[in-house]
């Protein structure tokens, strides 16, 4: 063994599982080619392509593919209500695929959800992909724990998402960990290093994210490594194609503050929430004046959204809004299925609910106009933008926050993670153009003798 070999094989760089996909459809796309060629080869890859640039049309190759080479079913998960749209393009595109609701293959290509996945057995597919990836991490703990176990025995696995780690890049450790690469532990204590020596065996210490940074070799290793499983992409110019159909109309963002009809029941006038609890009082007591303010800002749309935090919001606005139908969370899977589907068809003039259940994958490019009342989550709004501002859509999407004179600390949070997350992606995108940054190889003039015990 050379020292070159030596090295290489300690980089703990992704391996590649799969196979040469060998003639890919001419529907797609020459970058989403490009990227499924190289999941297909890597066998175990995540694709973090922004929306709209065609997540499902290259999941569908890509179960395809894998199905053609092994002779095995494929299942590929979505978040709620998304299934009946990759059902539909799959029919769109000459791909067997098929709905399943009772954990049995449907079709070469099964289709399913989340909320259903533990109906199914992993030991009757050969691959699975998971639709939406980033959604994993929301879930409570034993469904994020039931994902990662159906994920672990199968030799094909595909993750796809837009905000694979929205705005903290150690949030890719889940990524990693669903593949079969690096621990989200493991990934922490090779390339960072916690300044507060209080690293805990459970994920709760990530509350404490700023104690967490790079070990002072270690950044650049840690992109080549994410890069040797993932590919990053918010246009297909950043791999070097054109983006002629894919620019982005305006996006308007309008900020609304709504004043309080009472301080709080010790002060004599409204200030800036400073902390989580009063944030939530404040919340509480102005939830009439938010609410009628983003009725009013929904009553003249063809179809709108009104993101909404909590369940009184939810029906309250249902209420104040005309049109409007509104999705829960104690709504019945099918119940939140059909109403989704319907707003999808144009069949709802106004939806209500909740990021947390309709913020991921659906497309909805018909709509274009939608309100938003913040929390200090960032993916939670991108993710909520994106439903209709991506790809496809041809008119300005305007974004309402309605927020309160108490809610500045909330909006300034949100602004610092969307410049993290910016920030990170770029990074991201900087080490995945040049595939020289994956793997390095060095000549040494010498012979290197490495020990025995070292290989």
């Amino acid at each position: 063994m050379t020292y070159a070999d030596f090295l290489a094989r300690r980089t703990q760089l992704g391996g590649d599982y799969g196979f040469d996909p060998g003639d890919l459809p001419a529907f797609l796309f020459e970058f989403q080619r490009d990227l499924v060629q190289w999941a297909i080869r890597k066998g175990r890859a995540a694709i973090f392509a922004d929306c709209g640039l065609g997540k499902t049309p290259m999941e569908l190759v890509w179960a395809d593919l894998v199905h053609h080479h092994t002779g095995r079913p494929v299942l590929l998960v979505t978040p709620l209500a998304v299934a009946y749209q990759t059902e539909a393009e799959a029919a769109k595109f000459g791909i067997e695929a098929a709905i399943s609701r009772n954990g049995r293959p449907a079709a070469p290509i099964s289709v399913t959800n989340y909320d259903r996945l533990h109906l199914f057995d992993s030991s009757q597919y050969i691959g699975v992909i998971c639709d939406e990836s980033s959604a994993i991490k929301a879930f409570d703990g034993a469904r994020r724990a039931l994902v990662t176990e159906f994920l672990r025995p199968l030799p094909y696995r595909l993750l796809a998402t837009a905000t694979a780690a929205p705005n903290d890049y150690i949030e890719l450790g889940t990524s990693s960990e669903a593949l079969g690469e690096l621990g989200y532990m493991d990934m922490l204590t090779r390339f960072f290093v916690n300044e507060q020596r209080n690293a805990s065996t459970g994920r709760g210490y990530l509350g404490q994210r700023n104690a967490w940074r790079f070990k002072g070799h270690a950044e650049q290793p840690f992109w080549r490594w994410v890069a040797s499983w993932a590919r990053a992409m918010r246009r297909p110019s950043d791999f070097g194609h054109r983006d002629d159909g894919f620019v982005l109309p305006e996006l308007v963002q309008r900020e609304h503050v709504v004043k309080a009809s009472r301080p709080p029941d010790d002060a004599l006038f409204d200030v800036p929430a400073t902390n989580l609890q009063e944030e939530r009082e404040e919340t509480r007591r102005t939830l009439t004046e938010r609410c009628e303010a983003a009725a009013e800002l929904l009553a003249g749309c063809e179809h709108g959204i009104a993101w909404c935090q909590l369940n009184d919001e939810g029906d309250l606005l249902t209420k104040l809004i005309d049109g409007a139908v509104q999705v829960k969370g104690s709504d019945s899977v099918d119940a939140k299925e059909d109403a989704l589907a319907a707003f999808s068809r144009g069949d709802i003039r106004v939806l209500v609910t909740k990021p947390s259940i309709a913020g991921w994958g659906l497309n909805w490019q018909h709509c274009r106009a939608m309100t938003f009342f913040p929390s200090h989550s960032y993916e939670q709004y991108y993710q909520a933008v994106r439903r209709c501002w991506r790809y496809g859509q041809t008119q300005p999407v305007t974004v309402d926050i309605v927020t309160t004179e108490g809610g500045a600390r909330v909006l300034a949070n949100l602004q610092r993670k969307a410049r993290a997350a910016d920030a990170m992606f770029d990074a991201l995108v900087a080490h995945m153009r040049d595939a020289a940054t994956i793997r390095r190889t060095v000549d040494y003039p010498h012979p290197v003798e490495v020990p025995a015990w070292a290989s």
